[in-house]
């Protein structure tokens, strides 16, 4: 294998061992100033409340969706396993994470095959890098869909952490005129996802406008992948990458909050999955009032799938049970109902929603 692959591959296990020993969770995704309209009398039994949504043509039982977390080295296979089988038990949807190690080795493509083995009829969602993608074409985005038998494929945004990579893509040029050829002509349906710095209301447009079939909002409140690429390049030693470090810290704030990127993606009036930061069902049944279809995790997921099975179904039953809660106290039968329910969003959040209308006036 050459080194530009087992950099890639080793990477991808670096970055799992971080969120499991570090702090990397940072900044506020803004869910905690969204306060739901309490109903002191619902018209509802908890025990028949459905939780069933429909998104890009397919059936699920929750809006939860186990959001990209791994992939690409040997030591991460049995981790996709057993979050696949936790989406087939519960039939909700699953990402894999990038792809890139597996295209650019295919020894390591078992590392993902492994999730429609064993979950040979959920929805699974391809993920590869816009960088790749404009340099690449669109024959990564049809290896990356072939090797998992996707029902979406993902193009991810995370061009923050490439800035704060020693060995990050520092170059944009190109990567909207590539998105746009790929969703022109492909026939599986494109779903562009953030990482971690939000995405606003004229980038949703563009993007939608481009044939884009949904967008997850990836915002900022959740992972940090500033705070994990200062931990790398810390654990690095070398003096090169001690500016880097630093960096992550400068930019530890950036990017758009969770709840402020929902609203704006829900403006541009398209299928929006909500990731980044969403720790509980509480946070599930906010993100759904305003305007999110599906409802990602990542981290809270990953040190219960490394536990087994039994930890991550708990930990997954768990977070349902608080969405049900959260529908019943709202007076929600079902997630059609739960989108009519009155939100107030208060302080910070609040603050930054009113200071981009006036500044895009008329979204």
């Amino acid at each position: 294998m050459g080194d530009k692959k087992r950099f890639t591959s080793g990477r991808k296990l670096d970055h799992i061992r971080i969120c499991l020993e570090s702090d990397v969770e940072q900044g506020d995704p803004g869910f905690s100033d969204v306060r739901l309209l309490h109903e002191a009398l619902p018209d509802c039994n908890m025990a028949e409340i459905r939780t069933g949504v429909r998104f890009l043509g397919h059936e699920f039982s929750s809006p939860l969706f186990i959001a990209a977390m791994t992939g690409g080295h040997p030591d991460t296979r049995e981790v996709n396993r057993t979050l696949a089988r936790a989406a087939r038990h519960f039939g909700i949807g699953m990402g894999v994470g990038s792809q890139r190690a597996a295209l650019e080795n295919p020894e390591l493509e078992d590392t993902y095959s492994v999730v429609r083995e064993e979950a040979p009829d959920s929805f699974i969602v391809a993920n590869l890098g816009i960088v790749q993608l404009r340099d690449h074409g669109t024959e990564w985005a049809e290896r990356a869909v072939e090797m998992i038998d996707a029902d979406a494929l993902a193009i991810h945004l995370n061009f923050l952490q490439e800035a704060l990579q020693p060995e990050g893509d520092h170059n944009a040029t190109g990567c909207f005129g590539a998105l746009a050829d790929l969703c022109s002509g492909f026939s599986t349906p494109v779903i562009v996802k953030e990482t971690g710095s939000g995405i606003s209301a004229p980038t949703a447009r563009r993007c939608f406008g481009i044939g884009c079939a949904a967008i997850d909002v990836g915002g900022s409140g959740g992972t940090s992948w500033q705070a994990i690429e200062g931990v790398r390049a810390r654990e690095s030693r070398k003096e090169e990458h001690s500016g880097l470090a630093s960096m992550g810290e400068t930019f530890r704030d950036w990017g758009i909050p969770t709840v402020v990127s929902i609203c704006e993606v829900n403006r541009a009036g398209g299928p929006v999955i909500a990731t980044g930061g969403i720790r509980s069902g509480l946070d599930m049944a906010r993100a759904i009032v305003l305007g999110a279809d599906l409802c990602g995790m990542a981290l809270p997921l990953l040190k219960p799938a490394l536990e087994g099975d039994e930890s991550l179904n708990k930990t997954i039953e768990a977070f349902l049970q608080e969405l049900r809660v959260a529908m019943f106290l709202t007076g929600s039968g079902t997630l059609s109902d739960l989108r009519t329910t009155k939100a107030t969003i208060t302080g910070a959040t609040r603050e930054m929603l009113e200071s981009i209308s006036e500044e895009y006036h008329g979204y």
